[in-house]
């Protein structure tokens, strides 16, 4: 299939610039993937599409506030830096810019000397390898000083950071959210439980690899980035049981949905692993444990539309996508919901 494939014309206006409150009563649209029909509804009717002894499956990685802007030692030259993966215990992959600003062994200070830097190496794709030295407890000073990782079409200041939080973020490691989890309240999964679904946890830690434009013509020269993820005992064993009592796994989210799949091909079955995935989903995979997707409106050509494509199918969900945009749904990461079963 062609990069093109996957195009859809989208009004600027329909990209949601701030969340909707409550967080459930965003827009829920349903699509049977058998037939493509779909249905309107809220989020917070999502109880009446799922069914007991279902299981949800959601990624409780927490966002880091990784946006942090600081000034070059000496000269006071402004820079941002965008924390990406951890390597080691102060020693970071950032996004600095300008770059030119960021050589080997020049230093930065972050929040009037809270946070200080030196620029270690430079990556063959021009990202950073960056040391960090604070005093106290490096995430309590990034919690201080460090911005939300907003995604680049989104304009508007974030009043409130938990709001690009899930309610059940514990797991501190993202660059950014995974979204399909933020129309989550506690009362919607209380009640969730009350009616027999069950809610196990997975860890995918989001890079902005996610949000990479494919930029090559064949979608199957695309070559993913790697995520740290993580499936415990307790999950795995939550998935299996309802497997076996003929319930549905449904992903919370295009995350989750890549970390089931890892598994699944690396252990040949779902049991407890931890490791590096660059798991890359489209039309043509076999799915080996999803029965259902929970996830927002993606941006054209991008890899999470084409994960989505290759779950629903392709002619749905690019007919889905049309019909969201008619029916002005909200798009990206503050926009509306897809439940496709």
């Amino acid at each position: 299939m062609k990069t093109k494939d996957f195009y859809y014309d989208l009004p600027e206006e329909l990209i949601a610039q701030t969340p909707i409150e409550p967080r459930d009563h965003s827009r829920l649209m349903v699509m049977d993937r058998q037939t493509g029909e779909l249905t309107h509804a809220h989020f917070y009717d999502i109880v009446h599409f799922l069914r007991p002894g279902d299981c949800l499956i959601v990624n409780d990685s927490r966002v880091l506030p990784a946006r942090l802007y600081g000034e070059k030692e000496g000269t006071g030259a402004q820079v941002e830096f965008l924390l990406l993966t951890q390597k080691e215990n102060m020693v970071w992959e950032v996004l600095a810019g300008p770059g030119k600003k960021a050589r080997p062994g020049t230093r930065f200070v972050f929040g009037g000397g809270l946070l200080r830097a030196e620029v270690l190496e430079v990556t063959p794709d021009g990202n950073r390898i960056v040391r960090f030295a604070c005093d106290g407890n490096f995430y309590q000073v990034l919690d201080q000083i460090g911005q939300m990782p907003l995604p680049h079409y989104i304009h508007q200041k974030l009043e409130d950071k938990e709001r690009y939080q899930t309610v059940y973020a514990r797991e501190l490691g993202s660059a950014a959210a995974p979204t399909a989890g933020l129309h989550f309240t506690p009362a919607l999964l209380e009640q969730l439980k009350a009616m027999g679904v069950n809610i196990g946890f997975v860890t995918l830690h989001v890079g902005l690899g996610t949000f990479r434009p494919v930029k090559v013509e064949d979608v199957t020269q695309h070559k993913m980035h790697s995520e740290h993820y993580e499936l415990n005992q307790q999950t795995a064993d939550l998935i299996n049981q309802t497997k076996r009592n003929g319930g549905r796994v449904i992903a919370v989210g295009t995350t989750s949905c890549r970390t089931l799949e890892s598994v699944a091909q690396k252990e040949g079955c779902i049991k407890a692993s931890e490791g590096w995935t660059d798991i890359f989903i489209y039309p043509g995979y076999t799915f080996q444990v999803l029965d259902g997707l929970i996830t927002n409106f993606h941006l054209p050509e991008s890899t999470l539309i084409m994960l989505v494509s290759a779950f629903a199918g392709y002619s749905h969900t690019m007919q889905a996508y049309q019909t969201a945009v008619q029916e002005r749904y909200r798009f990206y990461s503050f926009g509306d919901a897809m439940l496709v079963v």
